[in-house]
């Protein structure tokens, strides 16, 4: 009476949803549905007021499972948000003429930068060819020879004065390439000689020393003159030549002034590139030397263009909208950028042309998507991007030397203001750490956008989620999938939840099942994806990946795993657990035995005492001892001691899922009543006896109806389940067919008495008034047992005090 009373029926054991309710032929003929994101309201929400507050620190953290598409979701928001968002700017480094160790930036309008680049290259191209031209113009040599020529009358005049002051005392004035020398001489106007000299008084002697000396201050003088004549002739040069400079060059930059009037920072930068051109115009004069290539390397000097170039890190161009960038790999050059170098002779060189851009640049002014375990692969880029989003702004350093490792002779650019929102995407529970344990994490990433990982399955969720199939296989180019198709994809989808009123949200896995379903429906050369494909692909998905599970149920079969599901024994039981192995999890029935004998330790489990189960199982067994002393210790003390164990597991226990079978055991073992073999059971207990429901349960009978089905069914045997499990059932249809046929059974208890009287055949007992069971139920024998135990450590006790008092006489 009572199994009968709680079979399920088989229409209770999965979930069948009828096709007819999607008013279609296929997905091909929906509209595309009106929200790009399905069942996502909270962390919606979460994310739009991220993108609009623009206030610093409130950026996202988008925290939801796996394959709940995260990333698709941030970029879907992300885009539609940042098409209605101004373009941000281009950037530029520049040479830096007042310090060439540490270039420029430059901030312009959109198309700019490339433009500049290009007006850079025209503008040293023209002043290469007209400055030389202009140089050696007729009028700027005339000018020039103008000059020259003053320059060498004066100094003329100055030296031909000097000679009539020497000639006048005597003296010759000699000039050569090497200076001016002043010399004796005789009457005839000729240099004295040594031997004229030597027959000269010393009077005479002494005053030729007196005007050599006075000759010479009077040289020394002129020699002044020309050597400031000498000094304002190059003024005069330079000032020409600067004077034509002013004039050629603002000549061929005045199209360029006129063109970016409306950019600040290039107009300042263009009247330095002025300024230095004009300062440095001998380098344009000189013509270029023909290029040879050398017959070895050698460090040549950099080129005229080189320093008037323009490196445009940022180019937005082509951008519309705000920059949306989805980086896989954030590791420090790919976040901040890089200063790349050329090798020479075993040397390293670099410049501001070779500084290279991150996507941190990229995404200036707009989104960067970054999954947030990929980030904190990398410590460095982690604590980086941390402290450039504290400064605002960007900058480009050398590993080496940012962190003390080396340190070299190197460009030091000048950092770039940041204006970026991050969203970093993550498990909920990297959330929680990084919020407990980083403390910038919670000032910057104030934002926290929780996405769900199931929805409310209602009638127009159907059409929802139908809408979203169609869009996707027309974004993927998939074959439409037909009625039957989407309705086994929804059951599928409630699978996964283990949950009939929900729907899963991991749309990750939906889509890759939508992949591999046109993947067959391709070899069977149909021209829509059906029921059949959808069922093929979840067959063949769990056949890529349920090697350990074969193997198991192999062992089990071949009773090295020792599985009973026939006869009756006392003190043995089958539980059920869930084994994962990665991409696949599985059901696999666990013997559990129980032997009961005089003492006092009470409910001992080897596994727990053999350090191989978890906190939570000892829980559960903690629980059993309570059950006990609730029921039966209420008239005499509990007085026993129980081993319980998991037999041939080998691997660490947790979970309570098996603590009802671990009752229900006990009870067997306390009480020496047989139970029947062909049963497995799963649910946890509670301390009054409810049976609480738990995970599992769809994987956890098929394990087992796996096994019994090559053991042979006999048509008693069963699982039985928790009743608030009933709804979390999606077994495979042949399970149900077995049902059906009275092969197999489910029952569902939500109490122990419910679950040992299907086990047992026995009624379980209802205490009477004066605290007893009724001998013939399991309850009755239990106590009868357990008050024979206590009485056995009653006269046991009673015997070692006597023995006591005896010795002590």
């Amino acid at each position: 009476m009572s199994e009968k009373n709680h079979e399920l029926s088989p229409d209770k054991l999965r979930l069948k949803i009828d096709p007819d309710k999607f008013a279609f032929r296929h997905t091909g003929t929906l509209e595309p549905p009106e929200k790009k994101v399905l069942g996502q309201e909270r962390a919606a929400d979460a994310i739009k007021f991220g993108i609009g507050m623009k206030k610093d620190n409130y950026h996202i953290f988008i925290a939801g499972p796996q394959n709940a598409g995260l990333t698709y979701i941030a970029r879907t928001y992300l885009e539609e948000r940042a098409k209605k968002e101004p373009t941000p700017p281009d950037w530029c480094y520049v040479y830096n003429f007042k310090n060439p160790d540490e270039p420029m930036c430059l901030k312009m309008s959109p198309c700019k930068g490339k433009s500049l680049k290009k007006d850079m290259a025209e503008l040293i191209g023209t002043l290469e060819t007209s400055v030389p031209a202009t140089f050696d113009s007729d009028d700027y040599s005339t000018k020039d020879a103008e000059i020259r020529r003053e320059f060498e009358q004066e100094r003329d005049k100055i030296i031909e004065e000097l000679s009539l002051l020497a000639k006048k005392e005597n003296f010759i004035l000699q000039v050569s390439q090497v200076g001016m020398i002043i010399i004796p001489a005789n009457e005839a106007g000729q240099p004295i000689t040594q031997e004229d000299l030597s027959k000269l008084s010393d009077e005479e002697k002494e005053r030729l020393k007196e005007k050599s000396i006075e000759l010479h201050a009077k040289m020394k003088e002129s020699v002044k003159k020309i050597r400031e004549a000498e000094r304002r002739f190059k003024e005069k040069r330079a000032e020409l030549k600067k004077n034509v400079a002013m004039f050629i060059v603002p000549q061929h930059m005045e199209i360029y002034f006129e063109k970016y009037k409306e950019e600040t920072e290039v107009i300042n930068y263009l009247n330095m590139v002025q300024e230095d051109i004009v300062e440095n115009i001998d380098e344009f004069i000189k013509p270029p030397e023909p290029q040879q290539t050398p017959p070895f390397p050698v460090i040549q000097k950099e080129s005229l263009r080189k320093k008037y170039e323009i490196n445009v890190l940022v180019d937005n161009s082509e951008t519309n909208g705000a920059p949306v960038v989805i980086e896989s790999n954030p590791i420090y050059p790919t976040l901040f950028g890089a200063i790349e170098r050329q090798a020479l002779f075993g040397a390293l060189f670099t410049d501001f042309t070779m500084i290279k851009p991150g996507v941190l640049h990229k995404a200036n002014g707009g989104y960067l998507v970054i999954k947030a375990l990929d980030l904190l692969k990398w410590y460095l880029s982690w604590e980086a991007l941390k402290r450039a989003l504290r400064n605002k702004e960007i900058r480009i350093e050398d590993l080496g030397e940012l962190y003390g490792i080396i340190t070299t002779k190197t460009i030091r650019p000048e950092p770039i203001p940041l204006d970026i929102k991050i969203v970093l995407t993550g498990d909920p529970y990297l959330f929680e750490l990084l919020y407990l344990y980083d403390d910038r994490f919670k000032k910057l990433f104030k934002v926290k956008a929780h996405m769900d990982d199931s929805m409310d399955m209602q009638e127009e969720t159907f059409m929802q989620f139908a809408r979203m199939i169609g869009n996707f296989c027309t974004e993927q180019k998939l074959r439409h999938l037909t009625n039957t198709g989407v309705a086994r994809i929804v059951e599928y989808s409630i699978t996964c939840t283990e949950d009939w009123k929900k729907l899963s949200l991991e749309l990750g896995d939906i889509k890759d099942l939508l992949l591999e379903s046109d993947y067959y429906a391709g070899l069977d050369d149909d021209e829509y994806i059906e029921d059949k494909h959808v069922e093929k692909a979840i067959s063949k998905r769990i056949f890529r990946a349920n090697l350990v599970e074969e193997r198991v149920k192999e062992l089990i079969k071949r009773d090295i795993f020792w599985i009973e599901t026939e006869g009756k024994k006392i003190g043995q039981i089958n539980g059920l657990s869930i084994l994962m192995t990665g991409d696949h999890e599985f059901g696999k029935p666990s013997r559990i035995t129980a032997t009961v004998s005089v003492g006092r330790e009470g409910i001992i489990t080897i596994d727990r005492e053999s350090k191989m189960s978890g906190k939570i199982h000892t829980k559960g067994v903690m629980i059993l001892s309570s059950f006990l002393k609730e029921r039966f210790a209420h008239n005499k003390p509990l007085s026993l001691t129980a081993t319980i164990c998991f037999e041939q597991s080998y691997g660490l226990i947790d979970g309570d899922s098996a603590s009802s079978a671990e009752l229900f055991v006990l009870l067997s073992a306390i009480g020496n009543i047989p139970i029947y073999q062909g049963i497995a059971v799963t649910g946890s207990v509670s301390q009054k006896g409810e049976i609480q429901p738990v995970g599992g349960v769809t994987k956890k009978i098929e394990g087992f109806f796996d096994i019994c089905k090559h053991k042979g069914l006999d048509g008693k045997q069963g699982v039985i389940i928790p009743s608030r499990n009933i709804e979390n059932l999606m077994l495979r249809q042949e399970i149900v067919e077995s049902v059906k046929k009275g092969e197999f059974h489910i029952w569902s208890i939500s109490r122990i008495e419910d679950g040992i009287e299907i086990l047992t055949g026995m009624k379980a007992g209802t205490m009477t008034k004066d605290g007893t069971y009724p001998e013939d139920t399991v309850f009755g024998k239990v106590d009868s047992r357990l008050t024979e135990l206590a009485q056995i450590v009653k006269r046991f006790g009673k015997q070692e005090e006597e023995r006591a008092e005896h010795k002590d006489q």
